[in-house]
Formats: structure tokens, sequence, C-alpha cells
């Protein structure tokens, strides 16, 4: 907001002296609402000894911060709030900037950052680099493969007086979140430290030493992981210094992944001993890995390396790095912390280059995100713990390490919901490190709501959630389980006392998958009591799996080209130890967890399960898979498939229509209409324009290739 007549940029020039500031003072009083005089501004070429005015804006946000808490404490804060305007530009930051409840607004005060009107303004975690030269050192050069030679180009970044790289970490399925090592960014999209083989490929597992091998509780063998793995071939022995090298990979299981720095490479017996602490499971022979962090392996554009005992970055670009933006990662911490902060919202924002999370909200009521970009960045996008009431809208989540937004809310002991809500947001290649269980979107508590979103190009699933009362609704989700298996896009596992969850008029489309593949909404290890209708499932494996549960409604949606739409099994009636322990001890551990006679209120199909658990010891006999109605479905292709002690008439099946095979007159993504006199009695139109990314004011274009 800018008072009549003045630039409204600061790169346009407020500090020409194009009005005297008395005068424009005068003039914007005639011409605004009292309320908005109380507005304060930012620049990056402004000063905090300015007061912080239109043409007079501050140079930092921690100077708008104390204006606006000043307001605050002599009782000005205005009705209708205030807002603290960001011009144009880049604001880098070296620790996370910190809101507390002294910067909360009220219901009827509320309290607005935003950036400027159509202005890029940035909130900076990382260092522009600029200064690379040709690489003239003769033994690094040795090093190189010969095609980069004359491609690949050296920064002294100690010479800039950068010396906190942070460093690779183990992280993964099961590992700890810990803020990343630097990473480099080029115009805006992650560069791929040097590896082999190169992205896209894996090596597999040639074996693991005789005297390592155990069983993996599922009737094969796995080498423990003390006792390393063996590879083939001896791409290693053109390694100078194999001692920083480090390996990713799929080591068990296609769900399980992690990052392991090599201990010891016995290049004789082709040997890889990985450092402690190991990580999950062990070494199964023909899965998945890589070799990462090897200098000899820089061989293609987009590919880089740091020696962090000399701080020199080597670095192949993919493009001409004169007029590129070059960007490190740095910051160690948050770009934006909320702690116990109300009524609060933040608008228009680039956050991008933090080794950390993007924002961090705990506590409090009613923040909102809106029109926000959260990109490059080392951990997840957005976290919220606690709180109630706060919502993530129309915001752009891109690139990140390990999730894209973090709900945990609402209490599980009395039902009370989060409140909290996220909407038309877009996502794109989250899981760039971690890849397992850092989902789009992960949901745990009581009463989220995730609507109106597009999540696309992930190694793992899309969305998870753990807890009850969840809306998951109108969200596109395709490509998908990229590089991982027997996962699905929308998934929950392993308690009868998540109830409530309604996932409704989604879209799902065209998942990928490796080994056991991909599934579309995946009730996992016997969760229970999900609704799943309205949605459209079109090329997904497994669109529908019942694994084991209980009391789940499949009703009213359409499946073309899935493999099949629903597939059940009864693993909780299964007798070896994994599974009988699984229901025996950790689900009834679980029921027990919470309150009874509330949740069988709010639950009645809780009650059935009474009468199992009513055995215990060797007289336990398991938990089938009752209580499941799957009616008034339309199906082109493949229908239903019961397996692992499921059988066809423990499901309630009712007015469900199928065409199999699908035919050339199966709906296709351009219409999904249904031809009059196809669907089932009953089947209620799909909305497919509702579903997705909705235009709005902050979300005034819709992505092109959605």
């Amino acid at each position: 907001m800018n008072f009549p007549g003045w630039p409204t940029s600061p790169a346009r020039g407020y500090n020409a002296g194009r009005r005297d500031w008395i005068l424009g003072l005068l003039v914007g009083c005639l011409c605004l609402p009292w309320s908005l005089l109380a507005d304060f501004y930012v620049a990056p070429d402004g000063s905090d000894d300015f007061p912080g005015s239109a043409n007079r804006p501050f140079a930092t946000v921690e100077r708008a911060q104390a204006a606006v808490r000043r307001l605050k404490v002599n009782g000005a804060l205005p009705r209708g709030g205030l807002t603290v305007w960001l011009y144009e530009g880049d604001y880098p930051r070296t620790t996370a900037l910190e809101f507390t409840e002294a910067d909360s607004g009220t219901s009827l005060s509320p309290i607005k950052w935003r950036a400027e009107e159509g202005a890029r303004v940035r909130w900076l975690g990382g260092r522009r680099l600029t200064g690379f030269v040709p690489v003239t050192n003769a033994a690094i050069l040795a090093r190189l493969p010969e095609s980069a030679r004359t491609n690949v180009l050296e920064l002294d970044l100690r010479a800039l007086g950068l010396t906190n790289f942070g460093a690779l970490q183990s992280r993964g399925f099961s590992r700890p979140t810990t803020p990343a090592h630097s990473e480099l960014f080029f115009n805006g999209r992650p560069m791929t430290l040097a590896r082999w083989p190169n992205e896209g490929s894996f090596e597999k597992i040639a074996g693991f030493p005789a005297d390592s091998g155990k069983g993996d509780d599922h009737g094969g063998k796995i080498g423990e992981l003390p006792g390393g793995f063996l590879y083939t071939g001896d791409r290693p022995r053109t390694w100078q210094n194999p001692t920083n090298v480090w390996v990713h990979g799929y080591w068990a299981w296609d769900w399980a992944n992690s990052y392991e720095r090599i201990a010891d490479l016995d290049l004789e017996k082709r040997r890889i001993l990985t450092a402690p602490p190991h990580g999950l499971y062990g070494f199964r022979t023909g899965q998945r890995f890589y070799f990462l962090n090897v200098l000899e392996e820089l061989d293609q554009p987009g590919e880089w390396y740091l020696e962090t005992a000399t701080g020199v970055l080597y670095f192949w670009p993919p493009g001409p790095a004169q007029n590129a933006e070059i960007l490190l990662s740095l910051l160690d911490q948050p770009l934006i912390r909320l702690q116990d902060v109300s009524h609060l919202t933040l608008r228009g924002f680039i956050l991008e280059g933090s080794r950390g999370n993007g924002v961090e909200i705990r506590g409090g009521t009613s923040n909102r995100l809106a029109g926000i970009t959260l990109r490059n960045l080392g951990n997840n996008g957005l976290t919220i713990e606690g709180g109630r009431g706060h919502s993530v809208v129309s915001c752009n989540l891109f690139d990140t390490g390990d999730g894209g937004v973090t709900l945990s809310g609402g209490n599980r002991q009395t039902l009370e919901p989060s409140g909290h809500v996220v909407e038309n947001c877009h996502f794109q290649r989250q899981g760039r490190w971690s890849k397992c269980y850092v989902p789009a979107v992960l949901l745990s508590g009581v009463g989220h709501q995730v609507r109106h979103n597009l999540i696309q190009d992930h190694p793992h699933c899309a969305i998870l959630f753990n807890g009850n009362d969840h809306l998951i609704e109108y969200n596109e989700i395709h490509h998908v389980a990229l590089e991982t298996g027997d996962v699905g896009a929308i998934y929950s596992g392993r308690d009868y006392s998540f109830r409530g969850n309604r996932v409704r008029f989604n879209y799902l489309h065209e998942t990928g998958g490796v080994g056991m593949g991909s599934m579309g909404v995946y009730l996992d290890d016997c969760v229970s009591g999900v609704e799943v209708s309205g949605n459209l499932f079109y090329k997904v494996h497994w669109a529908v799996f019942i694994g084991g549960g209980r009391d789940h409604r499949v009703e009213n949606n359409l499946f073309v080209d899935c493999d099949p739409a629903v597939r059940v099994d009864g693993r909780g009636l299964d007798k070896s130890p994994v599974w009988r322990d699984m229901v025996n001890i950790f689900m009834r551990q679980q029921l027990a967890a919470v309150p009874a006679p509330l949740y069988r209120e709010r639950y009645p199909a809780l009650k059935s399960l009474d009468r199992w658990y009513a055995q215990t010891g060797e007289a336990f006999q398991g938990v089938p898979p009752e209580g499941n109605m799957v009616k008034r479905n339309l199906c082109y292709g493949p229908w239903l498939d019961t397996a692992w002690n499921a059988r066809p008439e423990d499901l309630q099946l009712e007015n469900n229509v199928v065409v199999n095979p699908a035919g050339e007159n199966a709906p296709r993504p351009s219409q999904f209409t249904v031809p009059a006199g196809i669907a089932p009695p009953g089947f209620e139109p799909i909305p497919r324009d509702r579903i997705g990314l909705q235009k709005d004011a902050d979300r005034p274009r819709l992505p092109l290739n959605r």
C-alpha cells in the first residue's frame, strides 16, 4: 500500500525526494482510512533510523517487529489490524526470525506480514555464489573424468568467509530429522551431489558375508548390518580417497531407505562396511543402492562436490554460470518460527535456502500462510505442532529434503479437533533426501482438513494420516511412489482406533512403484473405519487396498484401468509371529491407549472387536476383516481380489457395476463422464471440475502441467 503520487517500490526511488514527506503524509491522510496509517514498511535499502513509512521504510524485519510490539504495548493496535509490507528484494537470514506471543494480533485486529503487491520478496537462508573459475589444479583434474575437465568450475568458499557447511548425516527411514548439509541450487533447482551410478540408476547388492545371514521374519534371509554387504565390479578402484564416500539404498525393503557412511571399503573382497549407528533390518541380495559424494564421479552437468577440508566447491553447471543464480544453503534453522502466536498472517513471500525447515508453528490460534512459496529447503516446508485453526492456503512447496506440510494437533483423548487446514497448495518433488514416509502432507492427531491440493512427483506417499476425523478431499495426486514399492498415494496403518477419517472426491492417477508396486488408498496393517467415496482412480495399481482392516466404506468411486480396483486381505488372521504379535500385542495396546467409552460412543463399530479380543494367550485366534462395505462403485477393468485369509463373502458387496475388459468406451481423464445406463443405481456424479487447484486471490493462475 502506498500513498498517492509516491513510487510503488524502493527500486523506483522512494529516497529520490519526489515529494516532501509531510505533504505526502497530509495527502495520505485525506485518501486512506486512519487504520492504515499504522502500517509499516521494510525495504532492503531502507534504514532502521527511518520511521518505517511507505517512502521511508525500515531496513530490517526485526525493526518492524519492534515497532509493531510498541504499538501493542501502547494500546494503539488499530481495529482491523495492521500490515507490515516488505518491498521487493532478498532478505537474508543468518538466524530464524522468531515470532512470539508478543507478536500476536487478535480476531478483531489481526497482524499481517506480506509482500508488496506483485513484488518478488524472498527470505533467504543461503548465499548467492559468484566468481567460479575453471579448475587448474593438476591433481584435481587428474581425478575428474576426462569429459568433465573442461566443464567443471571451482570456487573457494573459505575465501568468501564461508566455513560452516554442515555435514552429510545418516538420514532416511526411522532416522531422526536433523538439519541437512549445505546444498547447491542453480536457477532455483537443486543440483546432484556427485554419484555413481548417475541419477535414475542403481547398483544391486550382490550378497552379504555368509556368516552374517539372518531371517527377515517373513521367510527370507538378509545380511546383518554390522557384517556389511557385497557389490560387483571394480568401479571403486578408480576413486583416490573413498574415506568420505556414502551409500544410499533400499537395503532390505522398497519402503525403507537410508544414507550410510562407508567405514571400510575392501576392494579385494568387494565388501562395504557401513559406519554405526546402523539403519534398520539388514542387507538383502538384489536390493538397490548407489554411491555418492565422490569427486571422481562428477561426470555430467548438474553434479557438484564440496571438498570440506579445503572449502573448495567443484561444479559442472547445467547452463552458463555467468548470468545464473547459484545458491548455497547455509542456515541450519527454520527461516521463520512462531511460538504461541495467534492471528498472524504471512503472505506472498518466497522462503528458500535453509538447511532446516521453512516455517515452524507451535501452539497459538488462527495463524495463516497464504500465497507463500517454500522451496529448496533441507527438511520440511512447514511444520505445525499443536494450536488450533492454523491454515496453509494457496502455497507452493517445491524441492524439500524431507516432507511438505506436517500437521499435528487436536486431542486423541478427547477427540477435540485441531481445525488445521491445508488448502489449494501445490506440492512437487518432496522427499529429495529422506525419500520414505516424508509425504507432501503428514497428519497426526484429530480433525485436520486437506483439500483442493495438487501433489506430484514424489518418491513415496503423497498423504499419510494417523489419528481421527481427518477430511481428505478434492485433491489431485499423480506420479507419486516413483522410487519405492509397497506404498500408497494416500496411506494409513496399524491402529484399530484410527476412525472417522474420510477420503472423498480425490483424483488419483498414474502412480508409480517398484517391486510390489503402489496403491491408491492404502489402508495398511488392519487400520479400520475409513470412508473412501466419490474418488476417481485412473491407472492405479491396487486402487483401494484393505490390508486386514475392518468397517471401511468404499462407495460411489469410479475406477478405470486399475489392477484391480479393490484388493482385500486378512492378515489379522495370520498365525506367523510377526502378524500375530502385531494384532495381539501392538493393536491391543493401541486400543487400550484411548478412552473406550468415548470411542465406542463416537465409533460404535469398535464394539465388534470385543468378541475377538476377549480371547487371550494361546486362545487368541486373530481378527478377521469384517464389516467392509463395497457398494455403488463403477469399475472399468479388473475389479476385486481377495487373498491371504480374506474371502469375497467377508465383504458386503452391493450394486457395483464392472465393465471388464475396460474397452474403448472407458472414461478417460479428459472427460470422466459416465455413459447413460452404465452407472449403478443411485451413483452420484463426481465433481471433476472441483478437484485439484482452484483460482483465488493468492493463486490467480493455475500451473500448465498439472
